[in-house]
């Protein structure tokens, strides 16, 4: 929603933030209705988008409203039509849709830590049990293998050119806590001679290993279940991924598992972690700055750590030189 800028003092933004909750339950009832593939389908009056989605007219047209004033509809003379983000990440017949993250993003055990937001300050860490990612906790990372995987495209895909995978060369992947699988699977399939041992949780593993038979890799994809802190990683590999997993930690731990994944690779090989960076003002970019509050509320010390700190910890943890790669339109 817009909010008003320079010129005399208004409660707007005030109240736009109190109410921003809302937001986010106008887009997850547009999923969960199928609100915008019903619209991508040619239904564009609130009648018609009833009748496709089995809600009542008048129920539609205000939700229907309140997702153009978020920006995610258009609306001329009663008739809507999906933006062009809507159309390329919440449309389901969109290669690229995102819909199925409401799944781990609209889970209510986010929604409890940031209502314990004012203890979890006091504390300096996750009010609520359950902040400790050392330890498994199999119904919360099957949700997010299950449901964040299409957000990776992008990310997999450029880690993948980042390596040389279409180079051809043969070579070991390690994919520390993979989750969904789906970076080491994205060098696989454009490496046809990449090998990949995945670790993770036993019951996170069998979703990876799934995306693995579906993109017809399974026959080079290994796992190893266990935690990232205990299993048996091997050794020899030409690379190692640790993609979004060290701001759920304080920085020994992450020092300790940069350690474990040096220690895994063979002379020359090369580690890649995939992470939200903030600026060392820790307030830009605003995705990735604050990223940190996120951490706050649901883990015992993570953070969202800028580029000099994740160079001290992987200098610290073994690695000789570190370099900072931005991913075209994404925030990490």
């Amino acid at each position: 929603m817009a909010t008003p800028t320079g010129g005399r003092p208004t409660p707007e933004r005030i109240f736009n933030i109190f109410n921003a909750y809302q937001n986010t339950a106008a887009l997850n009832a547009g999923i969960e209705l199928d609100v915008f593939t019903a619209i991508g389908a040619g239904a564009n009056t609130p009648a018609s988008i009833a009748a496709k989605t089995s809600a009542s007219e008048r129920g539609v047209r205000i939700l229907c409203d309140y997702l153009t004033i978020l920006g995610l509809l258009t609306k001329e003379q009663g008739r809507y039509a999906l933006t062009q983000d809507a159309a390329v990440f919440l449309d389901r017949k969109s290669p690229a849709c995102l819909a199925s993250m409401t799944g781990f993003l609209c889970q209510p055990r986010h929604q409890k830590n940031f209502n314990l937001l004012t203890e979890a300050v006091r504390k300096g860490g996750s009010a609520e049990a359950g902040g400790d990612n050392t330890q498994p906790q199999d119904e919360f990372w099957v949700a997010f293998a299950k449901s964040m995987a299409p957000l990776t495209m992008a990310s997999a895909a450029f880690i993948a050119q980042l390596i040389g995978a279409p180079e051809g060369r043969a070579c070991r992947v390690l994919d520390i806590a993979a989750g969904h699988g789906m970076y080491g699977i994205t060098i696989a399939k454009q490496n046809p001679n990449a090998q990949i041992v995945a670790v993770d949780w036993p019951a996170v593993l069998e979703v990876a290993k799934e995306n693995a038979r579906a993109a017809g890799v399974a026959s080079r994809y290994q796992s190893q279940a266990g935690s990232a802190f205990d299993a048996d990683l091997g050794e020899g590999y030409d690379f190692v991924l640790l993609t979004n997993i060290f701001h759920h930690f304080d920085k020994p731990t992450c020092e300790n598992l940069m350690r474990r994944a040096h220690a895994a690779l063979k002379p020359g090989g090369r580690g890649v972690t995939l992470e939200f960076v903030p600026n060392e003002d820790r307030v830009t970019p605003p995705t990735a700055a604050s990223f940190s509050l996120v951490m706050l509320a649901n883990t015992d010390a993570g953070d969202a750590y800028t580029f000099a700190e994740y160079e001290k910890m992987f200098r610290n943890g073994g690695f000789t030189k570190s370099t900072l790669h931005l991913i075209p339109e994404m925030p990490q």
